[in-house]
């Protein structure tokens, strides 16, 4: 018949029927709507059926009033596979606890490797990945994604160039790169150095070639600092021109800065929700309440759930919902200009190499507009001006 797992979820009964007058009995049975399926007779006076657990109930009193005998023969389906679970509880709630205590294990972190850092650095890897909460014992679902860590240990940590973070398993592999490390030596052709902005030097340190020029003189950008043309003439030969030469150089910088200025800043209020993901659904599990920040930033974690070796389709997800409130910052002329100079110094530094050094500044115009300030300023930079510039047979010739 259809729909037999219907039957199967509410219950189902075999039934033998002994005695005289079946067939009366049985026309009676469905003339009541009760309804019975493979009907078979064995014999004369004796029928087996099946039929619903509900009717089963009301199955006596029409057997009363006929000369028949009824007799069950199977019970099965879901109420009765619950009652002999409740009758085994002991032994259902040990393997629910043993599942749980699997899964548990599972994700909780048992090992940490760190591999490719010199003693102090992994010493202060250790340290930032304990002030993370990422050790040995803690569950996975309270720490952050691999990519958050990866981050994190990044900016904290100036002698890492690069980090490599992997989650295998129930243990976090880290590959590090630090700073610092041997470059390979360069190979130059034949090369002079030229000026690349003008400049008055100041300092020379000439490690190869042949300086054509002194200190405090004056050049201009493509001017020849130092010849990659050495030896006696008639005997000259041709060299990668290799040193450095100082110069002090000039910028001006334009700088605007609001006198008041409103920004938004996290005021230490937060609150956390966590939930399971399965497939696209997602089932809170806990922090139902709604939160009532008027401004506010979501930071949303999530975890795979693993049994042994194997990655559950289910993730549990951690969301932090941040507050935030606005701050309106006002600074008076004096705090406006020191502060507008120091933007402006950033802003020179980043255009400059990392050696190069701010051995002045001059405000040369400063005026108070609309709320804003707004000054020009002079810079002298000291800094590297050399730059290689290969030697072609026609320069040589």
């Amino acid at each position: 018949m259809k729909n037999h797992w219907i039957e199967f979820l509410f219950g189902r009964v075999t039934v033998k029927v002994t005695g005289k007058g079946i067939e009366r009995f049985l026309n009676v049975l469905i003339r009541n709507k009760l309804h019975i399926w493979n009907v078979k007779h064995h014999g004369t006076e004796t029928v087996t059926f099946k039929m619903r657990l509900n009717d089963a109930m009301n199955l006596r009193k029409f057997a009363r009033k006929s000369e028949c005998t009824l007799s069950f023969l199977q019970r099965d389906g879901v109420p009765f596979l619950l009652k002999r679970t409740l009758k085994n509880s002991g032994f259902l709630l040990g393997a629910i606890l043993f599942f749980c205590l699997i899964l548990l294990l599972s994700n909780v972190v048992w090992g940490i490797e760190i591999k490719g850092a010199k003693p102090a650095t992994e010493h202060q890897i250790w340290k930032e990945l304990d002030k993370m909460g990422v050790k040995v014992g803690k569950v996975q679902f309270f720490i952050d994604n691999v990519e958050t860590i990866q981050r994190k240990l990044t900016d904290h940590i100036g002698a890492l160039t690069w980090v490599g973070v992997e989650l295998n398993g129930t243990t976090y592999h880290f590959q590090v790169v630090e700073k610092n490390q041997p470059k390979e030596p360069e190979l130059l052709s034949p090369r002079n150095l030229v000026a690349k902005k003008k400049a008055t030097i100041v300092n020379m340190y000439v490690e190869k070639g042949q300086p054509v020029v002194m200190i405090n003189d004056q050049v201009v950008p493509g001017q020849l600092l130092v010849s990659g043309m050495i030896g006696k003439e008639g005997e000259e030969k041709l060299i990668a021109a290799k040193g450095e030469i100082w110069g002090e150089t000039w910028y001006k910088s334009h700088v605007e800065l609001p006198l008041q200025t409103k920004f938004n800043v996290f005021n230490g209020h937060e609150q956390k929700k966590y939930s399971l993901l399965i497939g696209k659904w997602e089932i809170p599990i806990w922090g139902f309440e709604k939160h009532k920040f008027a401004k506010y930033e979501t930071e949303k974690n999530s975890q795979r759930i693993r049994f042994l070796k194997w990655e559950l389709p289910i993730s549990v997800v951690n969301e932090t919902i941040r507050e935030q409130e606005e701050i309106i910052r006002i600074y008076n002329n004096l705090e406006s200009v020191g502060i507008a100079v120091d933007m402006a110094k950033k802003d020179i530094k980043n255009r400059l190499d990392e050696d190069a050094i701010i051995k002045d500044e001059k405000v040369l115009h400063k005026t108070f507009v609309n709320g804003k300030v707004k000054l020009d300023i002079h810079f002298k930079i000291i800094e590297n001006i050399a730059k290689g510039q290969p030697i072609t047979k026609e320069k040589s010739e």
